[in-house]
C-alpha cells in the first residue's frame, strides 16, 4: 500500500474491456476519494444505442475520423477533437464512427446501469 494521497492510472498498462461503444481502457475505479470512473473508450463502428439510469457521462473526444459523430436521442452531433459533451442519465446515445473518447462517469461506472435499446423500437419510449 502507498503512503502517497494522489493516484495515477496509465492507459497503456490498463487491459481493455468490451463495451457497446468499443473496447474501454476503466480506471479509478477502486479509488474511494473519487466518486467516478475515467475510461478511455476506442470506438471502431457504430456503437449500439444505450442509455444509463443513474450514470453521468462526460465525453471529451480527442480523436475522430471525419464524418464521425454522436447520436444524442436522435439528434446527430458530428464530433471533432476537442469537443466535450455532457449526457445525462436516460439520454440515448451512441457513436458511430471511428473515434478515441476520454469518458468522465459519475457516479462510478457500474455496467448493469448500461440499457440496451433495441434499435427497432422508437428510441424514446423506454
Amino acid at each position: 500500500m502507498s503512503d502517497k494521497r494522489y493516484r495515477l492510472a496509465d492507459f497503456n498498462q490498463i487491459p481493455g474491456v468490451a463495451c457497446p461503444c468499443g473496447t474501454a481502457f476503466r480506471a479509478f475505479a477502486d479509488v474511494p476519494e473519487f466518486p467516478g470512473t475515467i475510461h478511455r473508450t476506442e470506438i471502431h463502428t457504430a456503437a449500439r444505442p444505450h442509455f444509463h439510469r443513474k450514470l453521468t457521462e462526460t465525453y471529451y473526444i480527442l480523436e475522430a475520423d471525419p464524418g464521425a459523430f454522436l447520436e444524442l436521442d436522435g439528434d446527430v452531433i458530428p464530433v471533432h477533437p476537442g469537443l466535450c459533451v455532457i449526457i445525462p442519465p436516460g439520454v440515448v446515445h451512441r457513436a458511430v464512427g471511428r473515434m478515441v473518447i476520454l469518458n468522465i462517469v459519475v457516479p462510478k461506472f457500474d455496467p448493469s446501469d448500461e440499457v440496451l435499446v433495441d434499435e427497432s423500437k422508437d428510441l424514446h419510449s423506454e
